[in-house]
């Protein structure tokens, strides 16, 4: 048997990177799938991949509410329920000085990456507990929780914030069988980070900053989100769990 048969998943985030390889790992594990982000020619080649009876696309805004409740309602209409939801949706941008990022900037931050997790969650968690209980996981990271870098306090800010709010939706409603997880990826080879880090300088010092010098596959941090997923981690809940190749002891 596999680790996800008969369950239903939500992924947002999903086109590319850590969410489209995790797209594809739940379904190789039997998970039906609702898949959203904002890049519907990406998300229409997932299904493709996947396969139309096991995976359905929706494209939209991960920041607008009314987009959060679609997709509860697509996962409902098209498999009937919702057993585990990952909100992987994010931005790097605004990068810079502190000092030289406007307002409008920071929201812009705050809503992508801790704002539409939140209101995911909002309307996911009843869809789960209809269903006797699920696992609720958001993608995180270690920067600005185990380790600073300059340029960087909107993303660390924001993604920080997903650690608190997986923390009070763990004690909220670990009695009703919903268990709430964080991963929190070190450097992964995918679109955002090469972006993040844009000149081969700056990946050479990432890498040098691991003690196994070098970039997590999303595929290898898909593996973890699918334990998070699956029973295995039945006894897992509150966890902001380091997948990060160590970065966050290295010392050497």
């Amino acid at each position: 048997m596999t680790a996800l048969n008969h369950k239903i998943a939500l992924i947002a985030g999903a086109s590319s990177g850590i969410g489209r390889a995790t797209a594809k790992l739940f379904a190789a594990e039997g998970a039906r799938l609702v898949v959203g982000a904002r890049r519907r020619a990406e998300l229409d080649s997932l299904v493709a991949e996947i396969g139309a009876d096991r995976a359905v696309a929706l494209a939209g805004d991960v920041t607008d509410e009314g987009y959060a409740r679609a997709l509860v309602a697509l996962a409902r209409e098209r498999f009937g329920g919702l057993d585990v939801a990952f909100n992987n949706a994010a931005t790097v941008h605004p990068m810079g000085p502190t000092t030289d990022i406007d307002a409008a900037a920071w929201r812009h931050a705050v809503d992508t990456n801790l704002t539409s997790a939140f209101l995911g969650a909002k309307h996911q968690i009843p869809a789960m507990l209809a269903r006797g209980g699920g696992s609720l996981i958001f993608t995180s990271t270690f920067v600005g929780h185990t380790v600073g870098f300059p340029g960087v306090a909107a993303y660390a800010a924001s993604k920080s914030g997903l650690i608190g709010l997986t923390q009070a939706l763990a004690v909220e409603y670990g009695r009703q069988n919903l268990r709430v997880n964080a991963i929190l990826p070190g450097a992964t080879d995918t679109e955002m980070a090469r972006e993040m880090n844009g000149t081969r300088e700056a990946r050479d010092f990432i890498t040098s900053l691991y003690p196994m010098r070098r970039w997590a596959t999303a595929d290898e941090i898909a593996r973890s989100v699918l334990y998070l997923a699956s029973d295995a981690s039945s006894f897992t809940t509150g966890s902001a769990l380091l997948v990060d190749g160590g970065v966050s002891v290295n010392r050497t």
